[in-house]
């Protein structure tokens, strides 16, 4: 008796990767596609040819000040972010804060790391802008004005530093908060029995440990300030030389009116955050199999 005919069975996609597919439609749209638009726009000129005259003019004008400023303003934003986050976090997870404050501080992180553009320049602008609350409480009440008598300007380097710590604070607490949980108690304890003080256990113990993590946090918040855009433009405008804003108004047409130039300056932010971004997720790496 002849065996019967085996029916091919169709291979059929798994119903769980449907979940995934919104999320790729979104990046392969709202990333991936635009990235390449970018990149393809910085090698090319208004007809569409090819050309390398877009990254030379990116030594031109005030481009290179421009990126200068950038570079100072999130090394500085990443420093203060990681100095202070750090603080909050140990004291939340070592310190005597009382353990219910924990859980409000990282919902509030959590929240406060997203916060950014229009809203934050305007939260800032109200508060510490020319006719902000605290500027106003200050000269009404103490006779003191901001950019006088403090040489403070909401509208300068200093000005969007701060601005930014809002969200790089909030972010270096959620970043470093599960490294420092990762300590084990058995190395403190260790230490104490040799005769380490509170002091030496961290110069030699807990801060080289976590070093790979605070370093590479570091370069995230970096990496989180550089590539802010609306902040820095809804807070400043023009009044400050720096990548976001000499970007957007290549792409609109002021200045040289020159889109192209403008995605090579793009183009130029985008490997800054990518360097940044791959000593990130490098230095995690590390401080992960330090942890384990």
């Amino acid at each position: 008796m002849a065996d019967a005919p085996t029916v091919p069975r169709r291979r059929q996609l798994p119903l769980t990767w449907l979940g995934l597919a919104p999320f790729v439609i979104f990046a392969v749209l709202f990333l991936i596609w635009p990235t390449m638009h970018i990149v393809i726009g910085a090698f090319q000129t208004r007809d569409g040819s090819f050309t390398l005259q877009n990254l030379r003019d990116l030594n031109t004008g005030t481009i290179p000040s421009s990126y200068w400023v950038s570079i100072k303003i999130s090394a500085a934003s990443a420093a203060l972010g990681c100095l202070v986050g750090f603080g909050m976090a140990a004291a939340v997870t070592f310190g005597a804060v009382p353990r219910w404050i924990r859980s409000p501080l990282m919902t509030f992180s959590g929240v406060a790391s997203n916060f950014a553009g229009v809203p934050l320049a305007f939260a800032f602008l109200a508060t510490f802008g020319p006719i902000g609350l605290v500027t106003v409480f200050l000269r009404q009440n103490f006779g003191i004005v901001l950019s006088r008598d403090l040489g403070f300007n909401i509208l300068s380097f200093w000005g969007l530093t701060i601005t930014y710590l809002f969200f790089q604070i909030p972010l270096m607490i959620l970043v470093i908060t599960p490294a420092l949980e990762g300590l084990k108690r058995e190395w403190r304890e260790a230490a104490e029995v040799l005769g380490a003080t509170t002091a030496q256990y961290w110069r030699m113990v807990a801060l080289p440990i976590l070093f790979p993590s605070i370093l590479g946090t570091f370069a995230l918040l970096f990496a989180n300030a550089f590539g802010a855009v609306a902040t820095a433009m809804a807070l400043t405008g023009s009044s400050l030389n720096i990548v976001p804003i000499q970007l957007f108004a290549q792409i609109r047409g002021d200045v040289l009116g020159n889109p192209n130039l403008g995605y090579a300056m793009a183009f130029g932010m985008i490997l800054v955050t990518a360097v940044a971004n791959v000593l990130y997720i490098w230095l995690r790496v590390r401080a992960e199999r330090w942890l384990k």
